[in-house]
């Protein structure tokens, strides 16, 4: 069990003290409407005061079990005690002095064990930035830097951020791009997933409207995280390596949301044996600092002096988290994150086989969902946000995704117990609800 520095603990199951929101958390809730933005998309209203592990505090003393991790950020879990101490010792010694000018050694430590930890053949070259948005926008400049071309081919359901360049990529929600254009220009999606989709590409697009020397490059998630996280078919990957080798094109992979361990390997595209020309990281690897890299072969990061830069992007406690991170996923989360997704996956099985409302699980480790259908099997949008909103009030933190899916992302540490304890959750809500 986690402790908190003043010796307080948090035990491991929720325990809820107060009827949801409590009175600080209201009070918080009017505070924070008042001067935020209306862009932020609060679901329900969790007032967060500290975390241990898999359990999160609110400001009125409620305990939940948290499967978010914070959009699958806290890998170790939180306040995990190394990556703390590591962040205390190193703030103690130099918050900041720009990677970008001047050299210090957390920055380099950390780009040395992601070199050396890359699907690549001779190492990587590494860049940092605060962000997955940023990690995609500079993958991007890079791209069509190294190729000399200007296309880009991105997916449907894809998230690759809100920037102008991420965001361009981006094609899960309307929301997310309307009334903001004009966008990047030069960028064409198409489905995701299939060998259909590529087929689409080779026998249409490239002999008409998308001629393959002027690629730069093809963005894609190993697993898409908002779009629903969704495996692909067999072969998929390993088909847009085949392509891009073909014509010169780069592979980018955004493994934002699925690397640093979360699929149960330490690079998602692992799992199918590929190798990209770039990753892109963020999310888990600080274990909540702000924090983004981009990996590419050492050959392909030819950017000159000024090109490309940034002031807080591998920031020094920033990156004494991440190499305390990345210690912790070597040292067993990893494998932890495989197994118990294993286990996660099998109960929720069995919940899919006894509520012919929920469907099979899907996803690699601890990355892994379930959709909600209506009476007719069709995707119900309503009624899994019925779900992740009353989970709440049961002490079990969710998020959604997709059009209809539930993602489970819990922290990297969740041990065997907890996932029976969001299952068992899980079973109260179908049957309250009729699934």
């Amino acid at each position: 069990m986690f402790s908190f520095p003043n010796n307080r603990t948090l035990p491991r199951t929720p325990h809820l003290v107060t009827s949801l929101p409590g009175p600080r958390a209201r009070a918080l809730v009017e505070r924070d409407q008042a001067v935020t933005s209306p862009s932020y998309t609060r679901g329900y209203p969790l007032v967060a005061a500290r975390g241990a592990g898999c359990m999160l505090e609110d400001v009125d003393g409620n305990v939940f079990l948290d499967l978010t991790a914070g959009i699958a950020v806290t890998a170790t879990g939180h306040a995990h005690p190394e990556v703390v101490a590591a962040i205390q010792e190193q703030s103690a010694r130099l918050v900041h002095m720009s990677g970008t000018d001047f050299y210090y050694e957390p920055m380099v430590q950390l780009a040395e064990d992601l070199a050396k930890r890359a699907p690549f053949p001779n190492g990587a070259r590494v860049f940092f930035s605060n962000s997955g948005a940023e990690s995609n926008e500079g993958a991007i400049k890079l791209a069509r830097y190294y190729t000399g071309r200007s296309l880009i081919i991105a997916f449907l359901g894809a998230f690759h951020g809100r920037t102008y360049g991420a965001m361009s990529l981006t094609g899960s929600k309307t929301v997310q791009r309307q009334q903001f254009g004009p966008l990047l220009p030069g960028v064409t999606h198409i489905p995701y997933g299939t060998h259909e989709s590529l087929d689409y590409l080779e026998q249409k697009l490239f002999p008409t409207v998308l001629p393959p020397t002027e690629v730069a490059a093809i963005v894609v998630e190993p697993i898409q995280g908002e779009g629903g996280y969704i495996v692909p078919e067999d072969g998929f990957l390993e088909r847009i390596r085949s392509i891009c080798s073909r014509h010169g094109i780069l592979m980018i992979v955004d493994e934002v949301q699925a690397g640093m361990g979360r699929s149960g390997k330490l690079f998602a595209t692992e799992h199918w044996g590929v190798m990209p020309d770039i990753i892109t990281l963020a999310k888990g690897i600080a274990s909540g600092l702000p924090l983004g890299a981009i990996l590419s072969r050492p050959e392909l990061m030819t950017w000159p002096p000024g090109s490309h830069a940034t002031t807080f992007g591998g920031n020094p406690v920033a990156c004494a988290a991440a190499n305390a991170t990345l210690r912790l996923l070597e040292a067993g989360l990893i494998d932890n994150a495989y197994k118990m997704g294993e286990l996660l996956q099998a109960g929720l099985s069995k919940l899919a086989s006894r509520f012919s409302r929920v469907s099979l699980p899907r996803g690699k480790g601890l990355m892994v969902a379930i959709d909600l259908l209506d009476g007719e099997g069709h995707l119900n949008s309503e009624l899994r946000d019925q779900i992740v909103d009353r989970a709440f009030y049961k002490g079990l933190l969710l998020l959604g995704c997709g059009k209809s899916a539930i993602r489970f992302c819990p922290p990297l540490v969740i041990e065997s117990d907890q996932i029976e304890t969001a299952l068992q959750i899980l079973t109260e809500l179908f049957e309250e609800l009729g699934c």
